[in-house]
């Protein structure tokens, strides 16, 4: 595999993708380990390839050394290393986050004595077989589950898949997360069950809140249960009947009296409480991606002003809002202007008690912007 001029400096950047448009020569099939040389001839590293994608290589490692079974069993071991030292009071994490465990393309998350296993690349595909027998021998795990239906496999040519690779996976699959104990379909549930990403940010909102909170998008109920035991009252809103349903089963898991679930418009139910005056010591806001590419940040950053600013208008003086965006095109320093942007039209004063990300299991890689996607900033009105 040979790169351009461009393709090397894109290495050396710590950048660990090329794509297709640096590459110069390949004589290699789909899926394969390459080499990877510049137009002399010099090395610069061995790496996954694909034949399809815009992203041909994805880098492995710049040492000329074998990648063979001892490689990824190396690389697994060091994951999970370093997953001992980064969860806690937690048994749903991410255990490999693909190129911030330089593992591209690789996705494994645990859920109790279970592993959701993507692999998303041709390279990576390829592997899947190995990367299951290493987890078997590593993990000793009840099951292992394939959940390969993202649609980026679509852009390989690769297939959707979602199927049992290795032991039996229950439908249902109880795991704690902070000492809450959630269930997970690891079929069906959103990435590979929930957003294990948020679970700090979960804790974290826990430390400041009080009396009653208002959480906006409440999925499974992972923010609304996570802090009702310093609240009065918690109510969680989502547009989604199958997960208010289960919402309310995490609820009742736990036995938490203080939280009501209900379907509903999160948008019209900040408007309609602003109308009504009704005020909250907190209110959560953890959307879906408005920005899902370049071309929809503009009206993401419309929609994103708006709800903060609805947001702001139904908080009481001292109270908290947790605002996110899981949208990578959506900087974090955009989204703190549009926050401040909003407070201005709400004619409120908030400080930033703290700006956070996503949770350590899933490790941001310095070199590599698309690693830092999740933004989760805490505020507080003091006026």
């Amino acid at each position: 595999m040979v790169i351009s001029t461009r393709g090397v400096e894109r290495l050396r950047s710590g950048h660990p993708w090329v794509y297709r448009s640096d590459v110069r020569s390949a004589q290699a099939e789909a899926g394969a380990i390459v080499r990877v040389t510049d137009e002399r001839g010099r090395f610069h590293g061995r790496a996954f390839y694909s034949a399809q994608s815009q992203i041909a290589v994805r880098l492995l490692t710049r040492e000329n050394v074998p990648v063979d079974r001892a490689f990824f069993t190396e690389r697994l071991r060091r994951a999970a290393a370093y997953r001992e030292t980064a969860v806690e009071n937690t048994d749903a994490y991410r255990l490999v986050h693909g190129e911030a465990d330089l593992l591209p393309s690789i996705v494994i998350d645990r859920y109790g004595d279970y592993l959701a296993v993507q692999t998303l690349s041709q390279a990576s595909e390829k592997q899947k077989n190995l990367i299951v027998e290493i987890l078997v021998e590593q993990f000793s795990p009840k099951g292992i589950l394939e959940r390969n239906d993202p649609k980026v496999r679509l852009l390989e040519g690769l297939p959707q898949s979602v199927s049992v690779l290795h032991g039996d996976v229950p439908v249902e699959i109880l795991a704690k997360e902070n000492g809450i104990t959630f269930v997970y379909d690891l079929a069906k549930g959103q990435k590979t069950g929930s957003f294990l990403d948020q679970r700090e940010n979960h804790w974290a909102a826990r430390r400041y809140a009080s009396g009653e909170v208002l959480d906006c998008f409440s999925y499974q109920g992972g923010f609304a249960l996570t802090v009702a035991a310093e609240c009065e009252h918690v109510e969680g809103i989502d547009m989604g009947a199958a997960a208010v349903q289960a919402a309310r089963r995490n609820q009742d898991l736990n036995s938490i009296p203080n939280v009501t679930f209900r379907e509903g418009n999160a948008f019209d139910v900040l408007k309609e409480y602003d109308e009504v005056g009704r005020r909250f010591q907190m209110v959560i806001l953890d959307p879906p991606a408005f920005a899902k590419n370049r071309d929809s940040l503009e009206a993401a950053t419309r929609g994103y002003k708006e709800i903060n600013l609805r947001a702001l208008k139904i908080l009481a003086p001292g109270g908290y809002l947790i605002t996110c965006s899981c949208s990578y095109h959506l900087s974090e320093a955009l989204f703190l202007q549009l926050i401040a942007e909003a407070a201005n039209d709400a004619k409120k004063n908030v400080v930033v008690a703290e700006r956070r990300t996503q949770a350590q299991d899933h490790p941001i890689l310095l070199t590599m912007p698309e690693t830092h996607y999740l933004k989760a900033l805490i505020l507080k009105v003091i006026e």
